[in-house]
């Protein structure tokens, strides 16, 4: 049988199409790289939109204004400040977010054994992708604060390529606090993110082969099956964004010159919740729904090209 290990005893690792082995998280890993660095490079303009939504709200009060106001001062070059750092950071991200949510799940599951698995898999799931997340975000953290830094500073205060860009980082990292400054908010922010994107793609996956696809769903053209995949990503995507909002807000705010030297608490009290739950969601929702949706689209069609099988529905 498929899901007992060569010993005769039951193991998550052989629950898929193919044996989990070191091969099998080392693709997982390549498969986030390419979910993650393209698809959140592919839509800086967006996130250069949004992060000055969020710290400059009386100037950029809309998605179309305030790409407009960008590409009208700094140019179209404007609206692709911060892709460098995007592209490698989020790759980082998306290869430990990926394949260690692959590893820490199959581990999980074995700890927990075959009937607890069955009985407290979304536990496992969200346990699964916190512990993935915690390490994903200190590759990311470095990178994150510099694409941030880059997108929000005024045009011609601070460097927009990258190398240039992680340089003066470093040697302002009294006043930037590069390159952890940012790491706190940043696990408030992704990993509840992560935890609502990787559980409900996996219970929205369930939901759609025990209530709409209700064969096995190995007999499922791979076209059909990343068809479900897409949708729960990009369902997965609207839940992240709303969940993750407030402290993604905060983020950006540190990179604020008049926040130099703030606290996070000062930050968020002057702000104000209302205002860091709800200033640029609409935006994040539409930009984290697509690019959710892409990635675990991605992801899939690498795993189905490796002969690995799509993700959740088992």
């Amino acid at each position: 049988m498929a899901h007992l290990a060569p010993s005769g005893k039951w193991d998550a690792r052989y629950l898929g199409p193919v044996p989990h082995d070191s091969s099998y998280y080392a693709k997982a890993m390549l498969g986030g790289v390419l979910a993650c660095g393209i698809t959140h490079a592919g839509i800086t303009p967006l996130d250069v939109t949004k992060c000055n939504m969020q710290v400059n709200p009386g100037k950029f009060n809309g998605l179309l204004s305030g790409l407009k106001t960008i590409a009208a001062e700094e140019g179209s070059k404007g609206l692709w400040k911060g892709f460098g750092p995007t592209f490698i950071g989020y790759s980082l991200q998306g290869m430990f977010k990926y394949g260690l949510y692959e590893y820490f799940k199959d581990t999980y599951m074995n700890l927990a054994g075959e009937e607890n698995s069955a009985k407290y898999k979304g536990a496992i799931w969200l346990a699964g992708s916190a512990s993935a997340e915690f390490f994903a975000d200190i590759a990311l953290c470095p990178l994150e604060m510099t694409k941030v830094k880059i997108q929000t500073s005024p045009a011609g205060t601070f460097p927009v390529p990258m190398g240039a860009a992680l340089a003066e980082m470093s040697k302002l990292r009294v006043e930037t606090r590069y390159p952890f400054g940012s790491l706190v908010p940043l696990w408030s922010r992704q990993i509840p993110y992560t935890m609502a994107k990787f559980f409900f793609f996996e219970y929205f996956v369930s939901l759609f082969y025990s209530k709409l696809l209700t064969e096995p769903k190995e007999t499922y053209s791979k076209t059909t099956q990343l068809g479900v995949t897409f949708a729960s990503g990009y369902l997965s995507g609207i839940v992240c964004a709303v969940v993750s909002h407030p402290a993604d807000s905060l983020v950006s705010l540190m990179g604020k010159p008049a926040n130099r030297g703030k606290s996070i608490g000062t930050i968020a009290s002057e702000v104000g919740f209302a205002s860091l739950a709800t200033k640029g969601l609409g935006t994040r929702v539409l930009m984290i729904g697509t690019l959710t949706g892409f990635q675990w689209w991605i992801y899939d069609s690498f795993k189905s090209a490796m002969g690995m099988g799509t993700t959740g529905g088992k």
